[in-house]
């Protein structure tokens, strides 16, 4: 099993990098390639995917990520390929809160990730993701935008009272005082 790969990004492709490493190079899989940069030394945390029909390298940047990664492939119905996307697209902090505050919407907003998946992350995680609490402001406009969406408010409207709305406030409470200014137009 292989902890991290020391080595030079070769080649950038959508889903994967190459990284030569003593001459030989290794496609890893990354949940956002375009964030290395060709000809430059990284240090890749992998881990080794082994089934009978395939075998493959995902790798990140930090060790915190590759935590992550393996805690979400330990979710029944939930594999490599669809853990990369949540990484990509969403802030660790933001994947540990919506999961320990049992936040679907936000969950199913990754690709490929339905209602019955998204409560199975919170059933095997909840607890086990520690958020961050250093960082006080989390970008939560695109949960806000998305819940107010749901309860059947017009795109033009949302994005109106988007900017007024407190962010330092618990997203429950922005959807609060986002209503509050909805209510008030």
């Amino acid at each position: 099993m292989y902890n991290y790969i020391k080595g030079t990004i070769s080649d950038i492709n959508s889903t994967s990098i190459i990284l030569d490493n003593n001459g030989i190079g290794y496609e890893i899989y990354t949940p956002n390639p375009y964030s290395f940069e060709s000809n430059h030394e990284y240090t890749v945390y992998v881990y080794q995917y082994i089934r009978e029909d395939e075998e493959s390298l995902y790798g990140f940047k930090t060790k915190e990520e590759k935590e992550l990664f393996l805690k979400l492939i330990n979710v029944k119905g939930l594999g490599p390929k669809m853990a990369l996307p949540i990484i990509a697209m969403g802030s660790m902090n933001g994947i540990a809160d919506a999961i320990n505050r049992e936040n679907i919407l936000y969950l199913k907003k990754f690709p490929k990730i339905g209602d019955k998946l998204a409560r199975q992350m919170i059933l095997d995680l909840k607890g086990k993701l520690i958020v961050d609490q250093s960082i006080q402001i989390v970008d939560t406009t695109d949960e806000l935008h998305d819940a107010l969406a749901g309860l059947g408010y017009k795109d033009k409207d949302i994005k109106s009272i988007l900017p007024k709305v407190n962010r330092e406030l618990k997203v429950e409470e922005q959807i609060k005082e986002a209503l509050r200014l909805l209510v008030g137009k």
